[in-house]
């Protein structure tokens, strides 16, 4: 098997699942309870919401979530409830994940009002356009780091900059897929979305991080757990789990980022030679997601062709919808073929030379196969 769908999710790290496991049978207390089963529970978790924080290099409150989906809808929502009463008006790009255009649709319909930024010929946030769109009634802006589907990198510490000088307004940035892929400053960010997952860690966790001074409404009531802002029993072999994972993630870092880029440029330029291949990822992508579109080919088409030889890849964004057609390559291409024929090849420091040659010679034969 060759496994090119990292960006959807990833396989679990051993030693991240024997941590899980140690910890399911060892510490079996509630982490509220008040008896020495529970306070050990309190203290493995204290413990490992201090590794998070030091890895991250922040001093940001950690709320733990299920995931980035619900991370995402925590801040989305929670902002906008506690704060309608400074404003209605929200900022995103188009970019976004569907966990993102979710809760911006259930607020658009309930009074609020979502401005899109414009984007230069890169996919770069416009950084002219977007201060031209703030205003006293803005909210929030949440701008992914690293677009999901062709890997964009946006300039998050100069978007920062300028939201920072609306004080009434709050800066929120999914990076689900740039934890654990590439080093990103988050001191400029006032809440951080991401999910274990995407770095070998076990699906079910993920992290709200929130600067201490900010308060929102929590989506899931109930008193207080690990935070006042998420209730429920700490999921602690999940937590300590998504510690491990992070910690082993960041390990040969430097070393594990020139691997997968060697490995994308190499596949790049293997694929140049196809002349009905377009290459949707640029320069200011991240080398872990390389998004291509193979004109006159659906992407499902392609990507089952694929799978008959036991390799497997993505359309668009696991999370989205059927439908064919990514507004991703739309918004960044501005040419529809491309968007209805696209497809997302996602590297990993796992991936192999030979995993890549394997995939290069089978999708030689599709190619020649279904291009007519």
């Amino acid at each position: 098997m060759v496994y090119l769908d990292y960006s959807a999710t990833t396989p679990v790290n051993k030693e991240v699942l024997d941590t899980f496991d140690k910890v399911s049978l060892n510490y079996i207390g509630n982490p509220n309870s008040l008896h020495r089963l529970g306070v050990e529970s309190k203290n493995l978790i204290e413990d490992a919401t201090k590794q998070i924080k030091d890895i991250l290099k922040t001093d940001k409150e950690v709320i733990y979530t299920s995931g980035s989906s619900e991370s995402n809808n925590l801040v989305i929502k929670g902002v906008c409830s506690k704060y309608k009463n400074r404003g209605n008006h929200i900022i995103t790009s188009p970019f976004e994940h569907s966990s993102i255009y979710g809760p911006l649709n259930y607020l658009m319909d309930n009074g609020y009002d979502v401005d899109f930024v414009n984007v230069d010929e890169n996919g770069l946030v416009d950084l002219n356009h977007l201060k031209s769109l703030m205003r006293d009634t803005t909210i929030l802006v949440t701008i992914a780091s690293v677009n999901s589907e062709i890997g964009l990198l946006q300039p998050i510490k100069e978007i920062g900059d300028i939201v920072k000088e609306y004080p009434k307004c709050y800066f929120h940035s999914d990076m689900t897929q740039s934890i654990g892929k590439v080093q990103v400053d988050i001191d400029n960010v006032d809440f951080v979305s991401f999910s274990a997952h995407k770095f070998y860690g076990i699906k079910g966790m993920g992290c709200l991080l929130k600067n201490e001074n900010i308060v929102i409404d929590p989506l899931i009531h109930g008193g207080k757990s690990t935070t006042n802002y998420r209730s429920g029993t700490p999921a602690v072999a999940l937590i300590a789990s998504m510690s491990k994972a992070l910690r082993l993630i960041y390990e040969n870092f430097d070393d594990k980022y020139k691997h997968v880029l060697e490995l994308n440029n190499y596949i790049k330029d293997k694929l140049k030679q196809y002349s009905n291949v377009y290459i949707n990822s640029n320069n200011k992508s991240i080398p872990h997601i390389l998004n291509i579109s193979i004109l006159g080919v659906k992407p499902e088409t392609m990507l089952h062709a694929l799978e008959s030889y036991d390799i497997f890849i993505s359309t668009q964004s696991a999370c989205s919808s059927s439908n064919t057609l990514s507004k991703a390559v739309l918004s960044l291409t501005n040419d529809q073929k491309r968007a209805e024929s696209s497809i997302r090849i996602s590297l990993s420091y796992l991936t192999t030379q030979e995993e890549v040659n394997y995939f290069l010679e089978c999708f030689d034969k599709c190619y020649n196969e279904l291009v007519k």
